[in-house]
């Protein structure tokens, strides 16, 4: 089985090294290189092609944000999961936005981190965990108690692929989609792969960030969440 190839990029030794210590305990994941800062992560992702980067969104010189941006421009395979410190770091969305796959926080357990690793490097996003919905609910836009209408900006997108992005927006599996359209698995897989193709979408999060610039969902605040 093909090894995961990997890049750090912190600015923290000690970060770095902790993180190794981790993934190379991990028979399908090898670390490749590592970067002090966001200027040599994009430098590195050009040498190396590494499969998934590990991009810490504070650091000096040039941050996470703009790192990620350029890697997402420059058309390399290489996937980019966030590292915050904080779980509500406003600039986790810009990151999004900029192209990353996902993102993590410092402080979780190390079984999240080989996971997401895994799951970036297959092509998918990991948007489940609750810290990434609640982020986009609070970055992308005004609470709305109806539905928009659809953005003229989709209407390339069926019926279906409406109704699927309009779900997986709430950050919903394939499979949690599939019960809630009552359709099958692979299909949901077939429309979400639709949408990707036609916006020319790296992953489900670019699909996530699409349905709320456009206006297709905006974010409502869970009943009983506690205010920000």
């Amino acid at each position: 089985m093909r090894s995961i190839s990997v890049l750090l990029a912190d600015d923290q030794p000690m970060i770095r090294t902790g993180f190794r210590f981790i993934l190379e305990a991990e028979p399908d994941i090898e670390v490749v290189g590592e970067a002090a800062d966001g200027q040599e992560a994009v430098e590195e992702t050009r040498r190396l092609s590494p499969d998934v980067v590990l991009m810490d969104i504070r650091m000096p010189r040039m941050d996470g944000v703009e790192a990620t941006r350029l890697i997402a421009e420059s058309g390399l395979p290489g996937r980019v999961v966030i590292l915050t410190t904080f779980d509500l770091d406003e600039h986790v969305v810009d990151a999004l936005r900029a192209g990353a796959s996902s993102f993590l926080v410092k402080d979780g357990p190390a079984d999240s981190l080989v996971s997401a690793i895994r799951t970036v490097a297959v092509g998918e996003a990991v948007l489940a965990p609750r810290v990434t919905r609640r982020l986009l609910e609070r970055f992308a836009g005004l609470p709305s108690e109806s539905p928009p209408p659809v953005p003229p900006r989709l209407d390339v997108l069926t019926g279906r692929e409406l109704d699927v992005l309009r779900i997986l927006a709430r950050g919903l599996s394939n499979a949690e989609i599939a019960v809630e359209l009552n359709i099958g698995e692979t299909t949901v897989k077939t429309h979400v792969a639709h949408i990707l193709e036609k916006f020319r979408l790296r992953d489900r999060v670019q699909a996530v960030i699409l349905a709320y610039d456009s206006g297709l969902v905006s974010p409502r605040p869970a009943r009983g969440s506690e205010p920000f």
